[in-house]
């Protein structure tokens, strides 16, 4: 399953070469969040692996991005103890206008027209 996030760039760690076939590359954003009149920021730390560590070059630090990722945990034991790790597995981002499409960039097709003959509301888009 994929999930997505908005939230803006705050570090672009460098390429890790972990053995010679696999390589990682980790980056965090930002979420604001406005729960009843408080704003909370949350951190997000993702990781890239193989071909998909370029994905954050294109991007700046305080650039707001949508991040598409996928769940991904593992058992791990070393010496008889147990650890699970759970890591963000981004595969591929996209730079976010801030604000988004305004309402003045996009047609309003609710606004009602007065007909000149009835007087009354034109609810067609045309």
């Amino acid at each position: 399953m994929s999930f997505e996030i908005t939230g803006k760039l705050i570090v672009k760690y460098n390429t890790m070469q972990r053995s010679e076939t696999f390589k990682t590359r980790e980056f965090v954003i930002e979420k604001s969040d406005d729960i009843n009149g408080r704003v909370i920021n949350n951190y997000i730390k993702f990781q890239a692996v193989q071909d998909r560590t370029a994905i954050v070059d294109r991007f700046n630090e305080g650039e707001t991005v949508k991040v598409y990722f996928n769940i991904k945990g593992t058992r791990w034991e070393k010496d008889g103890r147990v650890n699970y790790i759970t890591n963000l597995d981004a595969w591929r981002m996209e730079s976010v206008v801030a604000g988004g499409p305004s309402a003045d960039s996009m047609p309003n097709y609710n606004t009602s027209q007065e007909i000149s003959s009835g007087g009354q509301a034109d609810d067609l888009p045309f």
